[in-house]
């Protein structure tokens, strides 16, 4: 997870980081421009949800954006 340490990042850096992260797994498929348009989308919903705070151009996870990963949601289904 890219945010999760105390680094701040704009939206562009924040994706590429994102990008290279996918490349890196094989997991990219479609246009960089959808994907692009999807990690905006998910992103403002994170900071709606209080995990991650935007201070003008800047994103920053929280203490808690550990629980918008899909292994905290696995985790927590199997309790």
């Amino acid at each position: 997870m890219v945010l999760k340490n105390d680094k701040t990042f704009e939206f562009n850096s924040l994706f590429e980081a994102v990008y290279e992260n996918l490349k890196e797994k094989n997991a990219v498929s479609g246009g960089e421009e959808m994907l692009r348009l999807r990690a905006y989308e998910k992103l403002q919903n994170l900071v709606t949800r209080g995990l991650v705070e935007k201070k003008g151009k800047t994103y920053r996870g929280l203490a808690d954006i550990e629980k918008a990963s899909s292994a905290y949601a696995l985790a927590q289904q199997a309790k």
